[in-house]
């Protein structure tokens, strides 16, 4: 089977790790070798930058440093987790990637996005996933609902994990929107998929591209 590399994008409360889940469950059961990781993490050294990075109490970054930091956390994702596992013919589906630092440090945040494809194009060679969904929803709706799974313990998610959710309103619109845009400008690859559907639904959606591309590839 081939190797592929799936990104999953969308603001706070967009459910994208319920449906990386159901992806990975899905493609399992097909026999296929399933990766899932996440940014920033996927490593030791990724983990320690994204405790600098979504921590409430990780420091005040500006825009620049942000996206240095994260791209220093993507190199060694890139290099110890993803090439690896792509180059033994597995799936790979990562929670979040690029389009995320473009969204968040260049839409949200204002840093010129040229300076962050520049840095991408330098660090990564422009390494891009071969299928990317963005989860959509309306950044209030998704903020409600990002609060209630922080609040549950099921969700094993730390609660001081929301330096970016305590941020207004404003900055959580303009982050859909930037996802949006990456979208428009990018459609062979991206695929926005409305998150207020059924969940069910969603996974029926996105197991069908992937199953599409798969058949292709």
């Amino acid at each position: 089977m081939p190797a592929l590399f799936i990104s999953f994008e969308g603001g706070e409360g967009s459910g994208k790790t319920t449906q990386i889940n159901k992806l990975a469950e899905a493609l399992t059961e097909r026999g296929l070798k399933v990766v899932t990781t996440r940014e920033p993490g996927g490593t030791p050294e990724g983990d320690k930058v994204r405790d600098l990075i979504v921590q409430r109490d990780g420091g005040d970054w500006s825009p620049l440093a942000e996206t240095l930091l994260l791209f220093a956390a993507r190199t060694m994702h890139v290099q110890k987790t993803i090439l690896p596992a792509l180059e033994n013919g597995k799936v790979v589906i990562t929670d979040r990637f690029t389009d995320s630092t473009v969204s968040y440090q260049g839409y949200g945040h204002g840093l010129n996005i040229d300076t962050i494809e520049q840095i991408n194009s330098i660090v990564l060679d422009g390494l891009k996933p071969d299928l990317t969904f963005i989860l959509d929803i309306d950044a209030k709706a998704g903020l409600q609902r990002s609060e209630r799974r922080l609040a549950s313990e099921q969700f094993g998610v730390d609660q001081t994990e929301d330096r970016f959710e305590r941020l207004d309103i404003s900055f959580h619109e303009k982050l859909r929107q930037g996802f949006l845009e990456i979208a428009k400008n990018d459609p062979a690859r991206c695929h926005v998929i409305d998150a207020t559907q059924d969940v069910e639904q969603i996974a029926q959606q996105i197991e069908g591209i992937v199953t599409d591309r798969l058949e292709v590839a």
